[in-house]
């Protein structure tokens, strides 16, 4: 939910919609009583602006793209509780850090 000025060339996830998305993110978690496992926060600039509104799944590290209000149910439904990630929207992988030993 970054916030830049209006005529930063990069543009901002806030200004392409990141409030809507996340409060969908927040009702569909609340809605399937997964909210209190999972959290749907804001963040700060992901430097993903090329992606337009990005959300990333952790721990699996998993990277959305151009995420609007009417994809949050199905990143709920097959990532979250079906642990497959909607590879249509899928703009990168990360792989987490090993834990220390």
């Amino acid at each position: 939910m970054n916030e830049r000025a209006a005529d930063d060339p990069r543009g901002c996830c806030t200004a392409r919609g990141a409030a809507a998305v996340l409060e969908a993110f927040k009702a569909a978690l609340k809605a399937r009583d997964l909210s209190k496992r999972i959290r749907a926060q804001k963040a700060g600039c992901l430097d993903a602006c090329e992606s337009g509104v990005s959300v990333v799944v952790y721990p699996e590290g998993v990277w959305y793209g151009r995420v609007t209000p009417a994809d949050v149910p199905a990143i709920v439904e097959e990532h979250l509780v079906g642990g497959s990630p909607v590879e249509r929207l899928v703009v990168a992988r990360m792989k987490p850090a090993p834990s220390p030993s």
